[in-house]
């Protein structure tokens, strides 16, 4: 709602965690494309479809190192009875000007090699002397030392079929196929096949700029001594490495303490190199929630000239455990989304992962937002789940069995337990106890 009556008759809702989400991807869409140089795009989701301008291989070349033949000549080739062929050169990668192979010559061949004209298959060394006159080759000589094996001689002990150990042109794509479909998240495969068709850039949704900040006077950088009251900030790391692993650029501005101006002031500075705010701490009803004081006054003033002004801020209370206060609007001219997220290290978490990595990933313009959900047994008992609130315990899922264990208690402060974790159970909002061995939903984190 954009006016204070609206906002004043709607803070007494308790929200679902569907609506929330709803409301957040209901407003955030993908990231306008740009250019990218290939590997700047790697994470980021193809606009485009790619055609294949020119066929891959785009010649016929050699899988092996060997010899460049006919295959009349070597046809009756055996260990008992080689055949020999006089070698008339080599042709390296990247060869330029081949020699024809005419009947009863061969020429030195490497792998990659493009064939030359009159030759129809490729004999492994293995199956030559090398040159050497003797028994079955291991290897080559290299060309510095033994120039002299370019030519001469070379015996050839098994036959090979037309095509042998060649790579046909166009035998991995044709000239015109479609190579990447828009829609692509572009990885090593896909950054590797875009440059073998000579694609320098390419169009694609950027990765989305997640500026990760907590609020409270009591935290400390980890690796400072800790005075009385104080406890290390873990939510701005664990936080932005959470927003890296969904794909984004993130950067970790730190704690703010406990007062509205200067957060305010961090915002403001912060706005410039932001696609999406993360907030901790500061949002539920407590004298010190200066996160809450200071957008929500904010949203009451939307006409202070403040460079902040946006949609309003709104502070909602969900019926989920942990995360029940979140916050959630658009600030600044560019309207950029901020989630403000509770503090203790597990709801914030856990309200990462439900509302914070599904819009990162709705900014990139992939088509599945979600964490993949799954069935699976509960080997414990839930005793006691809250009436009316959706529940996210920690939980150890083990795939091959298909169940799934809970870890550590329901506490939103046991952050040990959520390191020891690869999913969460969900415990529905009609449900408050769980039997062991019942069926639950689980949310994959891995």
């Amino acid at each position: 709602m954009n006016n204070a009556t609206g906002r004043t008759s709607h803070q007494d809702r308790v929200w679902s965690v569907a609506e929330h989400l709803d409301d957040i991807l209901s407003k955030v869409a993908p990231l306008d494309p740009i250019e990218l140089q290939l590997l700047d795009a790697q994470g980021c989701v193809l606009v485009e479809d790619i055609a294949v301008p020119v066929a891959l291989p785009p010649f016929d070349n050699s899988s092996m190192d060997g010899y460049a033949v006919r295959a009349a000549d070597v046809a009756d080739a055996t260990e008992t009875a080689p055949v020999t062929l006089t070698v008339i050169g080599d042709v390296a990668a990247g060869s330029g000007e081949l020699p024809a192979i005419g009947p009863g010559q061969a020429a030195r061949i490497m792998t990659g090699a493009p064939v030359p004209p009159g030759a129809e298959a490729v004999v492994p060394v293995e199956w030559t002397d090398g040159g050497s006159g003797q028994g079955p080759a291991d290897t080559m000589r290299a060309h510095s030392a033994a120039p002299q094996d370019a030519g001469g001689e070379v015996r050839v002990h098994r036959p090979a079929a037309v095509g042998a150990h060649i790579r046909a042109r166009g035998s991995d794509v044709t000239e015109g196929e479609q190579a990447l479909r828009a829609g692509t998240v572009l990885g090593p495969s896909q950054i590797g096949l875009l440059a073998a068709i000579g694609r320098g850039t390419v169009r694609v949704h950027p990765r989305p700029r997640v500026v990760v900040l907590s609020t409270g006077s009591e935290l400390v950088q980890p690796g400072e001594a800790l005075g009385p009251g104080q406890i290390h900030d873990s939510n701005s790391f664990q936080l932005t490495a959470a927003a890296r692993a969904a794909g984004a650029l993130a950067y970790r501005v730190g704690a703010v303490a406990d007062d509205a101006e200067t957060l305010r002031s961090t915002l403001e500075d912060q706005l410039i190199r932001a696609d999406i705010l993360v907030t901790s701490g500061g949002v539920s009803v407590g004298a010190y929630d200066v996160v809450k004081e200071t957008l929500a006054a904010l949203s009451a003033t939307e006409s202070d000239g403040s460079s902040l002004a946006g949609d309003a801020v709104e502070f909602r209370r969900l019926a989920m455990q942990p995360g029940k206060p979140q916050g959630f609007g658009l600030i600044g001219p560019d309207r950029i989304p901020l989630l403000a997220l509770p503090g203790n290290p597990v709801s914030s978490y856990v309200s990462f992962e439900l509302f914070v990595r599904p819009a990162i990933r709705a900014l990139m313009g992939l088509p599945d937002v979600h964490r993949p959900f799954t069935p699976a047994r509960c080997t414990e008992a839930v005793t006691s789940s809250p009436k009316g609130k959706r529940q996210f315990l920690r939980g150890s899922y083990d795939a091959e069995a298909g169940t799934v264990t809970p870890v550590g208690g329901a506490g939103s402060h046991l952050i040990k337990a959520m390191a020891h974790a690869n999913a969460l159970i969900v415990v529905p909002e009609d449900t408050t106890e769980v039997p062991a061995g019942a069926e639950v939903d689980v949310v994959l984190l891995g």
